[in-house]
């Protein structure tokens, strides 16, 4: 293999194994490793489907194959089963980051609200919601239009929120909403209080110091094209996209 693609490891590979579908009927699927392997080469360079390098085998089903899979949430779940597998966090950070959308992410089926593409400062954006745990390893994501303030996400992505002693977050999050639900879950919610607070909630600057971990996740994240700049249309796409990035860059 050229070392200017990407190719799973056999390491990497036997972790990702046993979670993949077995569910297949009728022509048993061609090599699982090459096709996961230029799926993630395409999400990593940015290029086309259409351009993905012969040595991944027809481009139709790298295409085909990672669309079926988001659609189904196999990527999320794959996602989900390698950062659930050593128990629940310490801690846990919670973030987001806006992504600029193409023009090609246009015109998804369902609307730009339903697809997570919204106006915001940056023009036509889709914010990509993220808890980590305490080593800046991703545990659940989710997606918003890029206007969508981070208290009201927020309260959505909690609901993914494994259990945990400790939640850290910016100021963004300083709502009474979040820091009830985090408090309901038996966790301490380390949240700056906003200037405008008059009841200011208790607050440790030491326990706040490491959540700069968060942002370089996303920063690691980004390192994958597709992913800094949105070309998918569909949300469930794009999210896929985004757990596989996540998968690659921290779980395998």
């Amino acid at each position: 293999m050229n070392r200017d693609y990407f190719w799973l490891t056999d390491a990497q590979f036997a972790k990702l194994k046993p979670h993949l579908p077995t569910d297949t009927r009728g022509k048993p699927r061609v090599d699982d490793r090459r096709v996961i392997s230029g799926i993630i080469h395409v999400i990593k360079s940015g290029g086309r489907w259409v351009d993905a390098p012969a040595a991944y085998g027809p481009r139709k089903t790298l295409y085909n194959r990672f669309q079926r899979w988001a659609a189904k949430g196999v990527w999320s779940d794959i996602f989900h089963a390698l950062a659930g597998a050593d128990g629940p966090p310490a801690q846990l950070l919670i973030d987001s980051s806006a992504v600029r959308a193409h023009r090609c992410a246009a015109g998804g089926k369902g609307g730009s609200t339903n697809q997570a593409i919204g106006r915001s400062r940056g023009g036509r954006t889709t914010k990509i919601h993220a808890l980590t745990d305490g080593l800046w390893r991703p545990v659940a994501f989710m997606l918003t239009g890029g206007q969508v303030a981070d208290c009201k996400a927020g309260e959505v992505l909690l609901g993914q929120m494994p259990e945990t002693g400790l939640v850290n977050a910016d100021k963004g999050y300083d709502s009474n909403a979040i820091r009830r639900q985090i408090s309901e879950r038996g966790a301490f919610a380390n949240i700056p209080p906003k200037a405008n607070r008059i009841w200011k909630n208790c607050f440790s600057p030491f326990l706040y110091r490491d959540r700069n971990a968060i942002e370089r996740m996303f920063c690691r994240l980004k390192d994958f094209r597709r992913i800094a700049t949105r070309y998918d249309r569909l949300e469930t796409n794009f999210l896929a996209a985004v757990c596989i990035a996540a998968t690659v860059s921290f779980w395998l």
